[in-house]
């Protein structure tokens, strides 16, 4: 029996964190959707990895155009030729803005579509990279905005917002979901899947959240 006899979409990306919402999902919902953008991320492999896991699991998956984002920002998120850096006002220079504005806005456009209600995103304010899109209060702001827009009665809902990376994998193992998830997903900057190349910001995260969650395992074991 699940928690909602109704449908929901996971804004979806194929990394660790959307990917555990989606098992998250799956638990929660009784039919579940995903949603990808293309924004001209550096690698296409984000998307590949997006379409052949939501395919592994059995749910819809739609993929938007958004190229605009690439044209009016340049970043490293999107130019490879961009070195990943923090910017002078702090920020990290894979910070696009208004991305995620505009793409959970989009969500609840085709969650309108399908006629869902639900919106399930993996944004967090624990390890958020400093990404002003990622807060509580941004979500929370949102969520009335386009409830408003749209004359609808959408719930973001953001399970991973008050979890470090150590929370986040402890989540996807009560999923039972800890060994797809570093198998399938693709989280690093460089396009590498799985553990990825070890070196760069998004990699170390996980890696360090990862090694925390086990040694924790282990000590409760």
């Amino acid at each position: 029996m699940k928690l909602h006899e109704e449908k929901a979409v996971v804004v979806f990306s194929g990394g660790q964190d959307s990917t555990t919402c989606l098992f998250w999902a799956l638990e929660h919902f009784q039919e579940v959707y995903t949603i990808s953008f293309d924004y001209g991320q550096r690698h296409k492999a984000e998307l590949q990895h997006a379409e052949a896991i939501a395919k592994d699991r059995g749910v819809p998956f739609y993929v938007m155009p958004m190229h605009v984002m690439n044209e009016l920002s340049p970043n490293a998120l999107t130019k490879a030729n961009i070195p990943i850096a923090k910017r002078e006002d702090g920020l990290p220079n894979t910070f696009v803005p208004g991305r995620n504005h505009l793409f959970f806005s989009f969500a609840a456009v085709y969650a309108y579509s399908v006629g869902a209600r639900h919106i399930i995103t993996g944004v967090s304010e624990t390890d958020f990279s400093g990404y002003p899109d990622c807060r509580d209060d941004f979500m929370k702001a949102l969520n009335v905005t386009v409830n408003l827009a749209m004359d609808a009665n959408f719930v973001f809902h953001t399970p991973l917002m008050w979890l470090d990376k150590a929370g986040v994998w402890r989540l996807s193992d009560e999923l039972g979901a800890l060994d797809y998830v570093r198998e399938h997903t693709l989280t690093c900057y460089e396009g590498i899947p799985a553990d990825g190349c070890g070196t760069c910001p998004s990699c170390v995260l996980r890696q360090e959240g990862l090694e925390q969650y086990l040694r924790e395992k282990e000590a409760e074991a």
